[in-house]
């Protein structure tokens, strides 16, 4: 064995790479245009977040045994990972999502509207920002990433 291998490290980091890769072939079928943010963005299917911890788990199981504090400790991390990637993050896209859809409508407006947001915006001289839509997943992309992850860490050899 390598004194350099990394097991647990060297399988998370290959279930994050594969995760996005298939992330943006997903997006360059589904929309028929590559985007190179999807090779690093958040967001979208399979999820590279749970794809990486749950290959971190199963390293860590595969490792130290399921007996072993650092597996808890590793389960521990995928669950709230999972949960904030299916709760915060996925709420946060959507609000930026209606907020990106009422910065569309105030921009249609005439500049001179007396509208209150507006005329913020006109002050401070910025506009209306964009705001990034792709943060969270949903339970399936979750769970998608999860499986990739688990799948990965199997495969990937312990030893090189």
């Amino acid at each position: 064995m390598s004194e350099y291998y990394n097991y647990i490290l060297v399988t998370s980091i290959v279930g994050w790479c594969v995760a996005q890769f298939l992330k943006t072939i997903i997006n360059l079928i589904k929309y028929k245009k590559f985007s190179v943010e999807r090779l690093f963005g958040a967001g979208g299917w399979p999820s590279a977040h749970s794809a990486m911890v749950c290959s971190a788990a199963v390293g860590v199981y595969r490792v130290d045994g399921v007996a072993s504090t650092q597996f808890a400790i590793m389960c521990i991390v995928a669950l709230i990972t999972m949960y904030d990637a299916m709760g915060v993050r996925r709420a946060a896209g959507q609000h930026a999502k209606a907020i990106n859809r009422i910065n569309r409508i105030l921009e249609s407006r005439p500049a001179s509207s007396g509208k209150p947001l507006e005329d913020i915006a006109q002050a401070a001289n910025t506009g209306f920002a964009v705001m990034k839509e792709y943060l969270g997943h949903t339970p399936f992309e979750v769970v998608s990433g999860a499986f990739l992850g688990i799948i990965l860490a199997f495969i990937m050899p312990m030893n090189i």
